[in-house]
């Protein structure tokens, strides 16, 4: 990777902008094999990637364990792994966040991982009335005292969200949706997390698949993809598929981004670079389920920066297409 590792707040970390995203290798993006999961992340690290992101409710533990086995059989240093807790609710609701149920967790994920301390633990997107709790997370202390966990995190749905998870002091990153189909967070949260040296991690970063370019009307997904089951957030937020858009539209948006990617790159590496472009993100997380595209999205970090007038064109159509579906819903 070409672009320079960024440092991941105030962690004293420094990591490689482009990361990975290990959900597509745990489940509920249609079937994966383990030996094909296993060589998608070896990819991802020997292109350079030095940070995952994981989580425990990812196919059941499986995504954990996969990470746990590539990197035991490796050698040299070793990548910061994030991993969440607490979607092993059930119900999930604001009152199951206590810290003897995210401590059960992260129990659970240390055994998965096979260490003795989590990198990084992050809440895996707690409903609203969470973030407004501030003896919940000081009692999150505890488990960097136990030498648990060296850093507190939390996934959030929404700017809010993000804004109010900033004022703790022990919360060390936020994770959230960024993307050219998602550009709120640029309004005020980035700079401000960057002013009180917050990492920042970036999901969906080509919103579900959609900004690769490769998806039409016809594309179909497996029964167990969430881009069939989720469209309308029958399972979760609807925000995490698609980036909440609704489809036929985002596809017309698609092709007005087209002509905007460089040549020699795609329009995926495009979509990466674009958030990338941004300085406040510490490191984005797009996932793959394939060598090819493990590689593909490393290689996005060799882009050269893009031109001012690509950066307009896209936020032209954001402002006259996108905006008006998902600005003020998250």
């Amino acid at each position: 990777m070409a672009l320079p590792e960024r440092d991941f707040g105030r962690t004293g970390w420094k990591v490689a902008p482009i990361g990975f995203g290990a959900w597509a290798i745990g489940g509920s993006w249609g079937d994966v094999s383990e030996k094909d999961a296993r060589a998608t992340l070896e990819a991802a690290l020997d292109a350079g990637v030095t940070f995952i992101d994981t989580a425990d409710v990812y196919g059941d533990g499986r995504s954990e364990r996969i990470v746990r086995d590539v990197l035991a059989s490796r050698f040299g240093d070793r990548p910061v792994v994030a991993t969440k807790a607490g979607r092993r609710l059930d119900p999930h609701v604001a009152e199951g966040y206590t810290l003897e149920a995210i401590e059960g967790f992260v129990d659970r994920s240390l055994t998965n991982l096979g260490v003795d301390c989590l990198d990084l633990l992050q809440l895996h997107c707690p409903p609203t009335d969470v973030y407004y709790r501030p003896d919940f997370f000081g009692a999150l202390d505890a488990l960097v005292a136990k030498g648990k966990v060296r850093f507190l995190g939390v996934s959030v749905e929404k700017v809010e969200e993000a804004l109010k998870a900033i004022e703790y002091p022990n919360v060390a990153s936020v994770q959230i949706i960024y993307n050219m189909f998602r550009q709120r967070p640029a309004d005020r949260f980035l700079a401000l997390a960057r002013e009180k040296g917050v990492a920042v991690i970036v999901r969906v970063p080509l919103a579900s698949g959609l900004l690769t370019g490769k998806m039409t009307p016809q594309t179909a997904f497996a029964a167990d993809d969430h881009r069939n089951f989720n469209r309308h957030g029958e399972a979760f937020d609807v925000g995490e598929t698609f980036a909440g858009v609704p489809y036929d539209l985002a596809l017309e948006a698609v092709e007005k981004l087209r002509p905007l990617v460089p040549g020699g790159a795609t329009m995926a590496q495009m979509a990466l670079r674009w958030i990338t472009m941004n300085d406040a993100v510490s490191v984005v997380i797009p996932g793959a389920r394939t060598p090819e595209q493990a590689r593909a999205n490393a290689a996005a970090g060799d882009l050269a920066p893009l031109d001012p007038e690509v950066m307009a064109a896209v936020s032209e159509v954001y402002e006259t297409m996108i905006k008006p579906h998902v600005h003020q819903r998250w």
